[in-house]
């Protein structure tokens, strides 16, 4: 088994896949910007006595960076880039500074951390990267336009690397969630307001992706498979709900696409319903007469 370093593991799939790997044997160095205000990861770790070491590591930092990956002694066989944030509006209404902080947690810190670990495993020939990305890094769509941007960059940022570094026998691996059961995905059900009613359709969508919440235990086992089977696949769709979303997606023309989001409302839930079986319509709202 080898030592697995992964970012953002305070909550969600990061805290899910540090235990999920730690629980099958592998050391894991996870890491969080604020330790001591995420202690479930810990206390969990010491009740199980579980291999896992816990350090801080802010991704928007250059520094921070360096000095975690500098103070490893151990090579890093495998990296998990799960650190992210998420942030919603439309392009008019999103504050550039939450764009660019979107960018530079979700996408920069991305490359921050695979640049640090790259030279060791350029040298031993040998090494894992795992990016998270998300069905919104292949789909793109209001309010979530510029957090799928930062997604949108991390898949292509990995298909690159793919390729520069198969040669030194280093595998990279895409994985994309659908909706699941995270503080992140919960946070899209609270609408803000907006000029523009997608926000208010998203919140509803995931609203009703979530009452049959998905786990991001199952993405971590994702993960893991990647890790253990060493497979060459670069991409990996997480989730009951992600090739569905993107199969379906892949149906329509750019064109096509454009036109489903801009439907009024009344047809936009109609056709949510229709095709996905989902209810994404707010509390009080009614169906259309004849629908």
């Amino acid at each position: 088994m080898g030592t697995v370093l992964i970012t953002g593991c305070s909550t969600g799939i990061g805290l899910a896949t540090a235990l999920e790997l730690a629980r099958a044997g592998h050391r894991v160095i996870a890491t969080m910007r604020n330790p001591a205000g995420a202690p479930r990861l810990a206390e969990t770790a010491a009740a199980e006595n579980l291999p896992i070491e816990i350090r801080t590591l802010d991704v928007d930092s250059d520094e921070s960076v360096r000095a975690c990956f500098a103070a490893i002694e151990s090579p890093i066989d495998v990296l998990v880039n799960n650190a992210g944030i998420e942030v919603h509006g439309s392009v008019e209404e999103l504050p550039i500074e939450a764009v660019a902080q979107v960018m530079n947690t979700n996408y920069l810190g991305t490359v921050r951390c695979i640049q640090a670990v790259l030279p060791q495993m350029r040298e031993r020939r040998s090494g894992c990267i795992v990016n998270i990305s998300s069905v919104a890094g292949r789909i793109s769509n209001s309010p979530l336009g510029a957090y799928s941007a930062s997604k949108f960059a991390v898949e292509a940022i990995s298909e690159a690397l793919a390729g520069e570094v198969k040669s030194f026998g280093i595998r990279v691996a895409i994985v994309e969630p659908g909706i699941q059961n995270t503080r992140m995905a919960q946070a899209i059900t609270n609408p803000e307001e907006s000029l523009y009613p997608h926000t208010a359709r998203m919140s509803g969508l995931f609203r009703a992706a979530l009452a049959n919440p998905v786990p991001p235990e199952v993405t971590a086992a994702v993960i893991r498979h990647i890790i253990e089977s060493g497979t060459w696949k670069l991409r990996h769709p997480s989730g009951p709900d992600a090739e569905p979303f993107l199969a379906w997606r892949s149906g329509q023309s750019d064109e096509q696409w454009v036109d489903w989001s801009a439907q009024e409302d009344a047809a936009w839930y109609d056709s949510v319903e229709r095709d996905f079986g989902m209810n994404a319509r707010t509390e009080g709202a009614t169906k259309t007469p004849g629908s």
